[in-house]
């Protein structure tokens, strides 16, 4: 029973990590789903009840974020390095914390209405997302077939554009917002949105260098 014990604590459990990257990606696509959704509110029951629902979430993927670490304390041997899962998990929590900030930022600057801005830059975290729940779940068969770098570019692609939208509205806000509050407001706005794909893309970053690995 000992030795039973003692090669229990060698013995990886690939799925596991597996399964909650898996769950992590899939939480963070419906929250950029909702984050699309809330930008297109007035102050009101809806935007109440979508900005708890993201809080919800957020505090959800701090639970996997938990348990993976967790997971990696108690095995020995893991399916990947332990620092790339770790810096995964952190990457994907990271794109959950700026979601909900951007969110949060509707209340907390008292918008509205967002813009066209802020809804063409939560459809460009939502499409990141998407390319990371591609990616993710592309990393459980990785070893055995191998993985192109598809997701590589899209998610490039995706940051450059959101780069483009938010360097666009920052312009037009000083050439032509009098208002000096209303112009902080707007930027931190923007700015909350456009770190959201970085991270998406950081969530890549990762993903490539584990790819590279087994290349």
């Amino acid at each position: 029973m000992a030795l039973d014990s003692l090669l229990n604590i060698f013995k990886p459990r690939d799925r596991v990590f597996f399964y909650h990257f898996e769950a992590s990606a899939a939480n963070v696509l419906k929250m950029s789903e909702d984050l699309i959704a809330i930008m297109k509110t007035e102050p009101g029951s809806q935007r109440t009840a979508l900005l708890e629902r993201l809080e919800i979430a957020e505090h959800a993927n701090d639970d996997l974020t938990h348990t993976i670490f967790t997971d990696l304390a108690r095995n020995f041997i893991t399916p990947i390095d332990r620092e790339d899962i770790h810096y995964l998990a952190t990457s994907l929590d990271d794109v959950a914390d700026y979601i909900l900030a951007s969110a949060k930022n509707l209340e907390l600057f008292g918008l509205a209405k967002p813009d066209e801005t802020c809804q063409e830059l939560a459809r460009l975290v939502n499409e990141g997302s998407k390319i990371v729940q591609m990616a993710v779940q592309g990393l459980r068969t990785m070893a055995k077939t191998g993985m192109n770098n598809e997701f590589v570019v899209r998610i490039n692609s995706m940051e450059n554009e959101a780069d483009e939208v938010y360097d666009r509205a920052i312009q037009r806000l000083f050439a032509t917002e009098k208002d000096p509050i209303n112009l902080i407001r707007m930027r931190g706005i923007y700015t909350t949105l456009e770190l959201a794909t970085d991270k998406c893309e950081d969530v890549g970053n990762v993903i490539e260098s584990i790819m590279l690995k087994y290349a």
